[in-house]
């Protein structure tokens, strides 16, 4: 039986990055990659492909996990609030614009 060239390992580079981000949202994350049995790095990747491609990353099961969790960690805030998060007191780190 022949394999689906699209479920053989795909071999990349990753590479260590530092990235800020609101600490709900990263606990959010860190525990739903948890339930789904994958590291971090791993959804953040994948939420990012479906995103580059318009896709929805999740189906209802895992949005209503989703939901569960954004009350666990109390994550009141949506996509509408993504522009306009500040970081506030001493942790603000200022961004330089890119060309």
């Amino acid at each position: 039986m022949k394999k689906n060239p699209k479920s053989r390992p795909l071999v990349v580079e990753r590479v260590q990055t530092g990235v800020r981000m609101e600490k709900r949202i990263l606990k959010v994350s860190r525990a739903l990659a948890d339930l789904l049995d994958l590291s971090l790095g791993d959804l953040l990747e994948g939420v990012l492909l479906h995103a580059f491609e318009g896709k929805a990353p999740f189906g209802p099961e895992t949005l209503r996990k989703i939901a569960e969790l954004k009350k666990v960690f109390g994550l009141d805030v949506g996509a509408g609030a993504s522009h306009r998060m500040k970081e506030s007191g001493a942790d603000h780190v200022g961004r330089t614009a890119r060309a």
